[in-house]
């Protein structure tokens, strides 16, 4: 070959790597470090149903959450879903602020006849209606928050219809999960849900006078992810971590809970603390720094938080929210 031709094909070749480059999709392209393909971190917060939802939900700052998750709305006696007033104007509310809302069933204080709605005519009228209760509302899904002896024979069958009518009608199913009911989720319920929050807290409380001490400590975060991680298998995109924004208390006359705005509110220097004396006994709860490094394991190991709840939360620079924010969006 001589040095013209040469040239001649060397150029050649050339353009058809520009051409080739600059027409190919950006699919196709080099994702930068700087770049990422992971989906939006999680931020969810709970939010009671009382009778004045509506007004407890124009108190939420939208701009800090990603999912509100409406607790609780359940059947009556009868099988009629009991708390759905003004669910229509919260959905319509919340979608105005780019915030997915959903419909929380069940609740750790959940009806004790419960368990009869998980199977046969009750579970399948149960089901339609909260499909109906979704559509209706334009809401983006249910959350299933059965817990105890709900989580029982039953949960995996009711939990695989509900997601698979949920899903017909385009809409979301999650649940919220605790380690210490670990034995009573099989594999196959866990991967019904689109994911799953960890009720990381409530190690110990009222109910337990005679175990004292921290409830929700960082510690118990890290078990908690380690287990449904790493034992488990659940993929990381389909896990968040709870965490409380309220304390219990213990000994003397301390009030069996808190929530961390009262707490503030008695007791201001207490921000940066996670514990307190008071009338005798101790206070445990979370405060600033532990609900930020918290965050910042949320963020490392899985795809979100969970916070229950929001309306127990303390205003501006004190705020707990204020501070998962921050940790989010690298402030």
């Amino acid at each position: 070959m001589n040095f013209r031709k040469f040239i001649k094909q060397f150029i050649s070749g050339i353009m058809v790597i520009l051409v080739f480059n600059t027409g190919c999709s950006k699919k196709s392209a080099v994702i930068s470090k700087n770049e990422t393909t992971d989906p939006i971190f999680k931020v969810i917060g709970y939010l009671p149903n009382r009778t004045d939802l509506l007004t407890a939900a124009n108190q939420v700052d939208y701009s800090k959450i990603t999912h509100l998750y409406i607790a609780f709305i359940n059947p009556d006696s009868l099988g009629n879903l009991m708390g759905t007033a003004n669910l229509k104007a919260v959905a319509d509310l919340a979608h105005l602020k780019n915030v997915k809302i959903m419909a929380s069933i069940g609740g750790g204080g959940a009806p004790k006849y419960y368990p009869s709605f998980l199977i046969g005519e009750k579970k399948t009228k149960l089901i339609n209606d909260l499909v109906n209760l979704a559509v209706t509302n334009n809401l983006d899904g249910i959350d299933v928050d059965l817990e105890g002896a709900l989580i029982d024979a039953n949960y995996e069958n009711f939990v695989v219809d509900l997601a698979a009518a949920l899903k017909q009608k385009n809409k979301l199913v999650t649940a919220a999960i605790a380690t210490v009911y670990k034995s009573q989720f099989t594999d196959k319920a866990l991967a019904q849900f689109d994911f799953v929050n960890i009720m990381s807290y409530d190690r110990t409380g009222p109910w337990r006078p005679d175990r004292p001490g921290p409830h929700a400590p960082y510690s118990m975060a890290e078990e908690d992810l380690q287990y449904w991680l790493e034992t488990r298998k659940i993929p990381k995109e389909k896990l968040t971590l709870g965490v409380p924004f309220y304390g219990y208390g213990f000994g003397g006359t301390a009030p069996e809970s808190m929530s961390y705005k009262t707490i503030l509110r008695q007791y201001p220097d207490s921000v940066n603390q996670d514990q307190m004396h008071l009338n005798g006994g101790m206070v445990y709860f979370n405060g600033l720094p532990t609900i930020k490094k918290k965050t910042e394991l949320a963020k490392k190991k899985v795809s979100g938080v969970m916070i229950w709840q929001l309306m127990q939360d303390s205003t501006g620079v004190k705020s707990l929210l204020g501070e998962i924010d921050g940790v989010v969006k690298g402030r």
